[in-house]
């Protein structure tokens, strides 16, 4: 459905979200006003944050020191960042920065390593790797090795954990696994076939796994599992938390499940009167800029939510 202008100029709430960066500009216009504008698109790389992440990048292609180091303004999570900004896929010096990844920190596993003395590669960061190199399409074959990486350590339980490059594991991590459906799902909506349908199964399972524990809670007991899970944050980097799960079911298309219930109720909860939702929690480590500021309203966080609560509105029901 075509934006309505009128409309725009009017609600506060979405004139308030396009006074932000052109990233986020772009995605309110995709996203809650169904109009795709790829204007907005193209101007990613060359100014607001799109260009500041790209400014940093080294002349030998890489962010920070290397591959995953430091937190959070490495190779990885800078990618992962300019993922999540909607940069145009076919941005040259982003393709440029990945292949040298996969030629240079590849393991014997197929996945990717985290420093030159690692011999096993960490799930977590397969999973965010496969979310952002397919987004910018990088070749499949080149992928392949890391899907295969991500089935064999799919365990019983639905999910993923990531501690399975260094013990025997059991129960799989939220962490990990939010992780790793959000890579799947951006490999399907690329259009990559290998090994596709395995990856579905091992995706409906992991869904089942954090359905089951209600996205926060003991599938025992009922109790809260981690506070910290119920904070709002922004960038998520490997970190779990409600609203992090709930983008990636309505991302996914799933229908509304009773057992988002009591995560959908908690994020409506955090809104404040003047329709907005703050950032609650910063990861601690280095960062290129801080896009937003702890404990203020977030353009980020509210979008996010006003996604969420699109797809599953209050007091939706399952249908038949």
């Amino acid at each position: 459905m075509p934006a309505n202008n009128s409309f725009i100029k009017t609600d506060p709430l979405i004139s308030w979200l396009l006074e932000g960066d052109v990233s986020l500009q772009y995605q309110v216009h995709r996203d809650l006003l169904g109009e795709e504008r790829p204007d907005l698109r193209a101007r990613i790389a060359f100014e607001g944050w799109g260009a500041k992440f790209l400014s940093s990048r080294k002349p030998e292609g890489h962010w920070g020191e290397r591959f995953y180091q430091p937190k959070w303004i490495s190779t990885h999570y800078t990618l992962l960042d300019l993922k999540n900004l909607a940069i145009a896929p076919d941005e040259p010096r982003i393709q440029e920065s990945i292949s040298q990844v996969l030629a240079s920190w590849k393991g014997a596993d197929g996945g990717i390593l985290l420093s030159p003395a690692a011999t096993r590669s960490d799930l977590c960061v397969n999973g965010m790797f496969l979310n952002y190199a397919a987004y910018f399409g990088i070749p499949e074959q080149d992928l392949a090795s890391i899907v295969d990486q991500l089935l064999r350590e799919h365990l019983p339980d639905g999910g993923f954990n990531c501690r399975s490059n260094r013990e025997t594991v059991k129960h799989s991590s939220t962490h990990t696994t939010i992780s790793v459906l959000e890579g799947i799902q951006e490999y399907q909506d690329c259009g990559y076939t290998y090994r596709l349908d395995p990856l579905l199964a091992a995706a409906e399972g992991a869904q089942e796994f954090l359905l089951q524990h209600r996205l926060f809670r003991s599938d025992k007991t009922g109790k809260i599992i981690d506070k910290k899970w119920l904070m709002l944050s922004y960038p998520s980097r490997w970190k779990y938390d409600i609203l992090r799960a709930l983008c990636h079911f309505q991302a996914a298309g799933a229908p509304y499940d009773p057992r988002m219930d009591d995560a959908l109720e908690a994020l409506r909860k955090k809104r404040r009167k003047d329709g907005t939702w703050p950032v609650q929690a910063k990861h601690a480590g280095q960062t290129h800029f801080d896009m937003e500021k702890t404990g203020k309203s977030s353009r980020w966080n509210t979008l996010r939510a006003l996604r969420v609560l699109k797809a599953y509105p209050a007091g939706e029901k399952i249908k038949d």
